[in-house]
């Protein structure tokens, strides 16, 4: 698997393109942490008693992705990817691996729907709402709430990498 090289987001940007910008250092480094293991490895629980996986970190967060980029921000009405428990409304879906789960597809579906979240906010304003529980939410906190999502799962990733092969610093 190839990876993109991982950009520090720009010190003098202005607020859009520091959040786009912080997002996808996250996302590049999700994909790093995952970089040159086997399936086996993706799949390994590495850190008892947790279950989580760094293939199950993948899944997740395209989940996450397709929750708040698709079914909150566009409101689509999309099914899950990876689960029933990953409905709309919802975002913890995705770590539970099943049989037929490979990395390839994870990584497919992870890379498409940060796709299609680059396209649904493309034209729309920080400050753009969507309606979310009872209330609206802006882009500008969606924005803010998946940089959280990912650094803390880029953290996961970081300590599964390094209890599966000694990887650090990535």
């Amino acid at each position: 698997m190839t990876t993109t090289e991982r950009l520090l987001p720009p010190m003098d940007a202005d607020e859009r393109a520091s959040l786009e910008s912080w997002l996808d250092f996250y996302r590049t480094t999700l994909a790093q942490k995952c970089a040159g293991l086997t399936e086996h490895q993706l799949r390994a629980a590495s850190a008892p008693p947790s279950p989580l996986t760094l293939l199950g970190l993948v899944q997740h967060l395209a989940e996450v992705e397709r929750n708040w980029f698709r079914r909150v921000l566009a409101e689509e009405d999309v099914p899950p990817l990876f689960g029933p428990d990953a409905g709309p409304g919802t975002h913890d879906g995705g770590f539970d691996l099943d049989e037929a789960a490979t990395y390839d597809r994870a990584l497919a579906a992870w890379r498409a729907e940060t796709d299609r979240g680059r396209e649904n906010c493309a034209g729309r304003a920080l400050d753009d709402t969507a309606p979310f529980g009872d209330g609206r939410v802006t882009l500008r906190w969606i924005y803010t709430h998946m940089i959280a999502e990912y650094a803390r799962h880029c953290g996961h990733a970081d300590l599964l990498r390094e209890r599966i092969d000694g990887s650090t610093g990535v």
